[in-house]
């Protein structure tokens, strides 16, 4: 694959892909997990707490990165139907992004390292597959 790609994929796209995971992390992990998000950290609820923001912007851009690679990767594999992106929004989000988070869990600071991989691990996969459907839609 050519870095040459980069001038061709669509970046629009790329960030409009990359808005739904602010709208979606806001309601899975404060909102329907936020107790159970604090919990498996080992911390306190506090719903009012306002959050640093490194917490907003950092997702935020890993996403955006996450979603560069991904339309590069579409683009050299030619992927624009939707049932591949689905398909290659799960390969990628289980094969790269549960498997990564999931180890990157695994440590001595991490209380409950399966517990925390249980409840990210489902927002990782929606979010990559949702971007990728965004990305072939577009």
């Amino acid at each position: 694959m050519s870095f040459a790609v980069v001038s061709q994929i669509n970046w629009l796209a790329i960030v409009i892909a990359t808005l739904p995971t602010m709208v979606l992390g806001f309601v899975y992990f404060g909102l329907v997990f936020g107790k159970t998000y604090a919990a498996i950290l080992g911390r306190p609820f506090d719903p009012k707490a306002k959050p640093a923001p490194i917490f907003i912007a950092g997702p935020l851009v890993c996403t955006l990165v996450t979603n560069i690679a991904n339309a590069m990767i579409m683009k050299a594999l030619g992927i624009t139907s939707i049932g591949d992106a689905v398909s290659f929004g799960v390969l990628v989000g289980v094969g790269y992004l549960v498997a990564t988070m999931t180890n990157v869990a695994i440590n001595p600071n991490m209380p409950h390292p399966l517990r925390y991989a249980m409840l990210n691990a489902p927002y990782f996969l929606v979010i990559n597959v949702i971007a990728c459907v965004i990305l072939a839609a577009m």
